[in-house]
This record gives structure tokens, C-alpha cells and sequence, in this order.
């Protein structure tokens, strides 16, 4: 030590690690370590001089006062640790302990990790570096890349046997989807999300299954909806020219008649209902209103006056007309049918679709009332029947459409009503008290409007409320899924 030097003390003062041993001569004898510049992300990428680096030698510790940093040259650090990932020149994994009073000066990590520089294992990265290129880094867990995959999968049975993609459209609706759930598969509607349904359903090893033949070809409809006219005619015809017992045999011969000729145009054609979509009470519904229609008014009265007495007066010229209207009320349904299905095909959404639904049944049932309005203007104008008419056609729409329920609903509704005109009058006859009033609503309709006014007003109100629920219940493509 020279002289005027005093002694280093503390920690910074140099210890021996030890006997002198073959990695310490190996340490002393390799060439000086590459310098390193750093990059970008904080990695240091090797540098080579031309010269060896400056580095102190074996033994000396920095003066007092010099900065324990490495010097910078040009920008670039002569003397650096090791960064993590970098290749070392030495074989083992363990840094070979210093020879001799080499001093580790004790500065702060570079990396920022709030440790000592000292190596680490190669398989630890400091914190606050990041990762070298090409580590594998975890990959955040993703949700269903292909929504539309999973719901082929739930109905590929409906996607399959579809011929179109409409089929696929009402399938989905009439299970409860809205353009709201076709937004949460990354469509804007549902007619788009069935169009992709479509598509990616696999059809090259399936053998289509044969397409049903037009029931215009096939089946007589067009004779089938005629029959209840002609029947109601050839009725109507003995009537008017026969008189006592043989009028009422012939008038119970075409009553039945006339029920075969209906149940034969409601099973053919466009009223033709899907196996199992009817509800047979209906029919008990429909025979008593029509029945009414012919009796009802003549009874109603006779009932008023203390009666029945004896016959009383029938009115088969508004049957008539009802059985007449059967073939254009026929038309108008295979009309609305095929429109609706046309609209699906040209409607992008199920607003649309709703929007051009409902002028489309309104305008059928203005039709078939116009129709019936021309037929009752031949066999004798009564506004029961033309209500009737609306009735009986919106009740069929739906049972056709699905709706069967709400029809026979509608049917039993106004049968119940016209049997409860009946019965009030006849319960008002016994003798106690109160009793007389129960009448008393069906008489000041009668007095006011006509024994006709009662068929019109049960009949009106149930056809308008058939009307209201048609209009919500067939403007869904649900409801045209069968051709």
C-alpha cells in the first residue's frame, strides 16, 4: 500500500474469497468482457471494439469519489451486467467466484428490480424487464370465436329439412328469437342469421327429400269450396216451394247437407288446417252459429212475445250467402298465404315483415266482406251474417296459421253470448223477485235495433277481437312457415 494511504475499511474494503484455484486463474486469464449496448425494451445487444474494454484491474477498488456506475463512451456503455437472455461465455450455470481482493462495488440493479446485480439463473427473469423476443407469453382465454357454430349445432334438424332459408327464419321466431337475440350471434336480424344457417349447413351427402306437390294440382279445392253453395242453393230452392212437414224435412236434409259441405271445403285447400291444429269443439261452435243465423232472430222474437206459440219465422237467405262466400273467402285466404310468404322473402327484418303483414290481412278481410256484401245484397242484406262472415273467416285464418285455441275461443265466446240472449228472456219468466230484470238489457236492444241486432253485436265484437289478436298473431313469420 502506498504510503499517505490509510486503510480501506468496511464494506468496501477487499476480502480474499478464498485459495487461489483453477476458475480463478481461468477468470483472470479469459479476455475482458464484450460491452453491450443497450436496445429497445431494455435488452443490451453485444458490441465489439476494437480494443479490449477499460476496465479496472484485478484488485483495485473505485477511488473515493468516482461514480460505482460503468463509464459511457459515444453513448454506449463500456461496462454493463448481463442481461437476462444473453448468451454467456462460460460453460457453467453457476458465475465462477472472483479471485484475489476483487471488490463488487455495491450499486443499485439496473434493472430496476430493487435487488443486486447479482447473476441470477438464466430460468428467472428480473422484474421490470420484459421478456426477450420470441417468449412464449400466456394467451388471454377467449369466449366462443364462432357463435353461429353453436346454435347450427342445436338446430341442425331445423336447418336440414329446410328447402329455404324462410323455413329457418320462422323456426327461429316462433322459439322466441327477435332481431335483439340475432344481434347477440352477430347478425343485424333474424333473416340474415337464418340466411348463414342456410348456408353452412352441410347438404351434399343428404338426399333432399321430395317436394310436396301443389295442392292446385293434386286436390280439388277449387270444387270442394263450391259445394257448400251449391247445397245451401238446392236448400234454399225447396224451401221456398214447399210449405208444412215436407218444409221442415227438406230444411233438415240441407242443414245437414250443408255441414257435410263445409267439413269437405275446410279440409281441402287453403282451409285445409295442419294435422292435429283444430280443436273439434269448434265445430259444435260454428254449426250453432249458423244455425242462429237462420232461426235465431224468428225464435228471439217469439220468445219476447211469451212464446214460441208455434213455428216461427226462418231466414235462410243469409245462409245462403254465407255458403256462397266460401269459394271467395277461399281465394282471399290462398291470397293472404302466399303474399305473406312473398314478404318474407322480400322483408329484411321481422319489422318489416310485421309492417307489411297486417295491410296485407286487413285488405284480404275488406275483400271477403266486400264479397259477402254483394252476395247478401242478391239473397236479403242482414248484418248478423256479414259479421258472422268476418267471424268465421278470421277464425279459420288462425286455426290455419296455428292459432287454433284462440278461434274456437272466439266461436265458443259468441255461441255462449247468443245462448245467453236466449235464455235471460226465458229466465225472466220466473216468478220472483228481481228476476223480470234480466230481460231487460235483451229487450231494449231488440226494441231499439231489431232481433238482428243481437247476432251483430256478439258477432261483431268477437270478429274484432279476432282481428286484433290476427294482426299481431299472423304478422309473425312463425305463422307462415307452412305453405
Amino acid at each position: 500500500m502506498p504510503e499517505g494511504d490509510t486503510p480501506m475499511r468496511g464494506s468496501a474494503a477487499p476480502t480474499s474469497p478464498g485459495a487461489w484455484d483453477a476458475r480463478s486463474e481461468a477468470l483472470l486469464g479469459a479476455p475482458a468482457p464484450t460491452p453491450l449496448t443497450p436496445r429497445a425494451g431494455g435488452a443490451l445487444d453485444p458490441h465489439t471494439p476494437e480494443g479490449h474494454a477499460d476496465t479496472p484491474p484485478s484488485g483495485i477498488a473505485p477511488a473515493p469519489g468516482e461514480p460505482a456506475t460503468p463509464r459511457w463512451e459515444d453513448g454506449a456503455p463500456t461496462v454493463a451486467p448481463a442481461a437476462e437472455g444473453t448468451p454467456r461465455p462460460t460453460t457453467p450455470t453457476t458465475p465462477p467466484a472472483p479471485s484475489g481482493p476483487l471488490v463488487v462495488p455495491d450499486t443499485p440493479d439496473t434493472t430496476g428490480s430493487g435487488e443486486p446485480s447479482a447473476p441470477v439463473p438464466a430460468t428467472h427473469a428480473p422484474a421490470g424487464v420484459p421478456a426477450p423476443a420470441g417468449t412464449p407469453a400466456g394467451r388471454p382465454r377467449r369466449g366462443t370465436a364462432d357463435p353461429v357454430k353453436v346454435l347450427m349445432h342445436r338446430h341442425r334438424e331445423l336447418c336440414a329439412r329446410a328447402v329455404d332459408p324462410l323455413e329457418i327464419a320462422a323456426g327461429l321466431e316462433a322459439q322466441g328469437f327477435t332481431d335483439r337475440t340475432a344481434a347477440r350471434f352477430r347478425h343485424r336480424d333474424v333473416f340474415s342469421l337464418a340466411e348463414e344457417l342456410y348456408a353452412r349447413v352441410p347438404r351434399g351427402g343428404e338426399t333432399p327429400a321430395p317436394a310436396a306437390p301443389p295442392r292446385t294440382d293434386t286436390d280439388p279445392w277449387a270444387l270442394a269450396v263450391l259445394t257448400p253453395g251449391a247445397a245451401a242453393a238446392l236448400t234454399g230452392i225447396g224451401l221456398a216451394v214447399t210449405h208444412g212437414p215436407v218444409r221442415l224435412a227438406l230444411g233438415a236434409t240441407g242443414a245437414l247437407l250443408l255441414t257435410a259441405a263445409l267439413l269437405l271445403a275446410v279440409r281441402r285447400g287453403p282451409f285445409r288446417a295442419p294435422d292435429g291444429g283444430t280443436v273439434p269443439a269448434a265445430r259444435l261452435w260454428t254449426v250453432w252459429l249458423v244455425a242462429y243465423a237462420v232461426c235465431g232472430d224468428g225464435l228471439l222474437t217469439q220468445v219476447l212475445s211469451g212464446g214460441p206459440d208455434g213455428p216461427w219465422d226462418l231466414t235462410p237467405g243469409p245462409v245462403l250467402a254465407l255458403a256462397l262466400a266460401v269459394a271467395p273467402a277461399a281465394w282471399c285466404a290462398r291470397l293472404f298465404a302466399h303474399r305473406a310468404r312473398r314478404r318474407i322473402a322480400d322483408s329484411r327484418g321481422l319489422a318489416d315483415f310485421a309492417a307489411g303483414t297486417r295491410p296485407l290481412l286487413l285488405g284480404t278481410v275488406t275483400l271477403q266482406l266486400l264479397a259477402l256484401t254483394l252476395l247478401l245484397a242478391l239473397t236479403g242484406f242482414s248484418p248478423g251474417a256479414l259479421a258472422l262472415g268476418a267471424l268465421l273467416l278470421l277464425a279459420r285464418l288462425l286455426t290455419v296459421h296455428g292459432f287454433p285455441e284462440t278461434a274456437a275461443a272466439a266461436l265458443a265466446a259468441a255461441s255462449a253470448a247468443e245462448a245467453l240472449a236466449l235464455t235471460s228472456v226465458l229466465a225472466a219468466r220466473v216468478p220472483l223477485p228481481g228476476f223480470d230484470a234480466l230481460a231487460a238489457p235483451v229487450r231494449t236492444v231488440v226494441d231499439t235495433w231489431g232481433p238482428g241486432a243481437v247476432p251483430t253485436l256478439v258477432c261483431g265484437a268477437a270478429a274484432l277481437g279476432l282481428l286484433a289478436h290476427a294482426t299481431g298473431s299472423l304478422a309473425r313469420a312463425s305463422a307462415h312457415a307452412t305453405p
